[in-house]
């Protein structure tokens, strides 16, 4: 899939251009949906379809998901503490296991989990009592508890989980996303990473556009902020009324227009006049999108309190009106990296987050939204089923913690073409490695574009003589887990 560079003339908006792509212009965005449709069979992203770079494309062939939410959990949450149970490890605990993988520090003997598991739904997925709220959607949930990464480092792994690529700077997952897809929303972003309290470890390179067109950039919000002018900087202009700043901008288009004639393809010049668009847009829809008083109390009672449930009823807004790619952060600040009180820092963020998953799930369902949401949910790696044994400047040498542990971990999904209520895929009888049906991170991404329409293989973006696509050359395809 070539990309095809856009006329800098067709980013300066008319007036009347503007209204037909706002939400005043229900009759484009209409044309725009039934174009959609009947153009299912052109290949992907052709460009000349539409003038904006965000309005919404057809797939390359019709997808079982719409929309994506990607629930990180940022440090890296441990599998045999929640979907992986091991009653192994209560034998051995505190004992030498006979099999050993190489761990960015040293680990010594069994550590058993101390949360309890127990079977739920009609598919009896077994779930720790961490996420007991979330195991009362255990049928529509699809465990993978085969998953694989390279390294266990937080910094490639973050960027591997969420760009395919540990080392280069690469295009994140939800960029790839907006660029196929396009958004159904052009006053709001297509792509949304919301992260409380600063940026994680990579910062924004999490949610980087890379090498694609800066418009696919993730917009990131701080949820630690209630106040609209907090969570996005400068959505109100206090000094110039809205038709008075788009004469502004107006003017300011026709000048870059000009400006770029002489410059074809400035990605960087392209990429703010985008942003200039849409900062202006944003301030007609984002205050609505972001006010979680507007939802009944029953409602944020059902979430519950604290950021995480939250930003998570936030997401379900941004996915009503339309934005293509959600991720929610949980664990910046306090990160599930437990070294130390494994059971304690589990449990406390556990806490934080089980039972807004589960009334996010409840959400999507009632609203017929989850069999065309697909929802992720897990972290960069999983955690050894050995203690850590105490390391100057990682731990307090408790050793009732578990390392980084990229052989072998957890993740699941639900809604958007999976399959509710199974089990794909085992690590070994202590949790240690993937030892059936193992799962790459680059599988896991090439599975992630076919439920939204894509062939990995073919959906690629031309970068410096030569076709670049999420999974690089690798990943293949897991059908085991589509429905």
């Amino acid at each position: 899939m070539s990309h095809h560079p856009f006329s800098p003339e067709h980013l300066a908006l008319t007036r009347r251009e503007f209204l037909s792509r706002c939400g005043m212009g229900m009759g484009a965005l209409g044309l725009a949906s039934v174009m959609g449709s009947l153009g299912a069979a052109l290949p992907a992203r052709a460009e000349s379809d539409f003038t904006s770079p965000l309005a919404p494309h057809a797939p390359q062939f019709p997808g079982k998901a719409k929309r994506v939410i990607h629930l990180f959990m940022n440090g890296g949450p441990s599998h045999v503490d929640t979907f992986d149970p091991k009653p192994a490890l209560d034998k051995f605990h505190g004992k030498e296991i006979p099999i050993h993988f190489a761990t960015e520090r040293r680990t010594g003997s069994a550590w058993k989990s101390p949360f309890k598991f127990q079977k739920y739904g009609q598919s009896g997925l077994e779930i720790s009592e961490l996420f007991k709220h979330t195991a009362q959607h255990a049928d529509d949930m699809c465990i993978i508890r085969s998953m694989q990464a390279d390294v266990p480092n937080h910094e490639p792994s973050l960027l591997l989980m969420n760009c395919g690529e540990a080392r280069q700077p690469r295009p994140s997952m939800g960029s790839w996303t907006t660029y196929g897809l396009g958004t159904e929303n052009q006053n709001l972003p297509g792509f949304i990473a919301m992260c409380p309290g600063g940026y994680p470890i990579q910062e924004s390179q999490n949610w980087q556009s890379g090498f694609l067109p800066g418009v696919y950039q993730g917009t990131y919000i701080n949820t630690e902020h209630t106040q609209l002018e907090k969570l996005i900087e400068n959505i109100n202009n206090h000094y110039t009324a809205l038709p008075q700043q788009r004469a502004q901008l107006d003017l300011l288009q026709q000048l870059n227009a000009r400006h770029q004639k002489a410059r074809a393809k400035d990605a960087q010049l392209e990429a703010r006049v985008q942003s200039f668009e849409l900062a202006y847009r944003m301030q007609m829809e984002a205050a609505d999108a972001f006010d979680i008083m507007r939802e009944t109390e029953a409602t944020r009672q059902r979430y519950g309190d604290g950021v995480q449930a939250r930003q998570l009823l936030i997401a379900r807004r941004l996915l009503e009106r339309g934005v293509r790619f959600v991720q929610v952060w949980h664990g910046q600040g306090q990160p599930w990296d437990n070294h130390d009180d494994i059971e304690t820092g589990h449990r406390n963020l556990a806490n934080q987050c089980d039972k807004a998953i589960a009334a996010l799930l409840t959400d999507l369902k009632d609203r017929g939204m989850l069999d065309d949401t697909l929802v992720i949910w897990g972290g960069e790696f999983g955690r050894t089923p050995t203690v850590e044994l105490p390391t100057p400047g990682a731990n307090a040498g408790k050793q009732n913690g578990r390392d980084h542990n990229n052989h072998g971990f957890s993740m699941w999904m639900a809604g958007g073409g999976v399959k509710g209520g199974h089990i794909h895929g085992a690590t070994d009888e202590f949790g240690f490695a993937a030892q059936e049906d193992k799962v790459h991170v680059h599988d896991l991404h090439a599975t992630i574009l076919h439920l939204l329409g894509f062939d990995h293989e073919k959906f690629t973006f031309r970068h410096a003589g030569r076709d670049f696509r999420l999974t690089d050359v690798h990943g293949q395809l897991v059908k085991d887990i589509l429905a």
